[in-house]
């Protein structure tokens, strides 16, 4: 089975670029190429090309860069180039209707969820955070609400054990990509009809915020170790101590206890009191403005000692 042969495609992180690689491998170069703005980056905070961009570039490919896709001379510009689907994958932007509506065969989108779970922009980082025993993509058909659309694929994988979100992304892109091209062939050959979702099982994945990254101690174990995995790299986790914060990069789950959370037992490296009776061993750390270091390295010169709370 072919593709339909005009396809604009809409991605920016490095999560878009599979899809995009896919198409091509596929034999489509898609009219257009939409991604987000250059932005500042790095210490010098030159500004930086998105990871689509930059592949495009390097494919020949025509790239868009709109402020917003509100602006009637991009809509206009959709429309000249006729496509007959859209394919989004992780783009950033919400589409308006008046995109939505121009191509015949609709706007797909590449979600990194099992719809309806997971609905919003951090679909991975939520579903590691709640512990979901499988996780998935989605292919469905974009409507204006946020990600309520039908689906018409879906493939679900058990959930790695110790995947944080960084880990977990290109290993869902790369099924992403799989399942975008068996839909788009499916849609072309008229053999493929996306399903309604059900929207009483939707739970919503909004975009995480920095200051969620605080381990609250008096909550389980188990619940703070998936929050470290799901907020790694970004915006990552951290606690405070002596007045300094203290980034968190990997924990595991330690023994049993009776201290109140949020103690520091008397074992080697760093073990922290957790409100379930459980200990949270602290293993990759870092101090502001240091590198990352194994817990009791960092001990070396900063000191946190048994029975203190954090």
């Amino acid at each position: 089975m072919s593709l339909p042969s005009r396809i604009v495609f809409m991605g920016t992180p490095d999560f878009a670029l599979p899809s995009l690689e896919a198409l091509l491998a596929s034999g489509v170069r898609p009219l257009a190429v939409f991604t987000q703005s250059d932005k500042p980056a790095g210490r010098g905070r030159g500004m930086t090309p998105p990871p689509v961009k930059r592949f495009a570039l390097e494919q020949g490919l025509d790239i868009r860069q709109p402020a917003t896709l509100k602006d009637p001379e991009v809509v206009a510009d959709l429309r000249a180039l006729r496509p007959d689907v859209i394919a989004v994958a992780a783009y950033g932007k919400i589409l308006p209707p008046a995109i939505l509506e121009i191509p015949p065969l609709g706007c797909i989108n590449v979600h990194a969820s099992l719809l309806p779970r997971h609905r919003g922009a951090s679909p991975i980082a939520h579903a590691i955070w709640t512990g979901d025993p499988e996780v998935g993509i989605s292919i469905m058909r974009m409507e204006a609400g946020l990600d309520t659309g039908p689906v018409y694929m879906s493939r679900g994988i058990p959930a790695p054990q110790e995947a944080t979100t960084g880990t977990l992304t290109p290993l869902l892109a790369l099924l992403g990509a799989d399942l975008l091209i068996a839909t788009l062939k499916g849609i072309k050959a008229g053999i493929l009809e996306p399903e309604p979702q059900e929207d009483a099982l939707a739970t919503l994945a909004p975009r995480l915020k920095v200051e969620q990254g605080r381990l609250d101690f008096s909550r389980p174990a188990a619940e703070l170790e998936r929050q470290v995995r799901a907020f790694h790299p970004w915006p990552g986790t951290c606690f405070e101590c002596s007045g300094e914060r203290i980034k968190v990069h990997s924990v595991s789950i330690g023994p049993e206890t009776s201290l109140p959370p949020g103690v520091v037992l008397a074992l080697p490296g760093l073990s922290i009191a957790c409100g379930d009776g459980r200990a949270l061993v602290l293993e990759v750390i870092q101090r502001a403005g240091k590198r990352p270091l194994s817990a009791s390295e960092v001990l070396h010169g900063f000191k946190i000692p048994p029975g203190s709370k954090i």
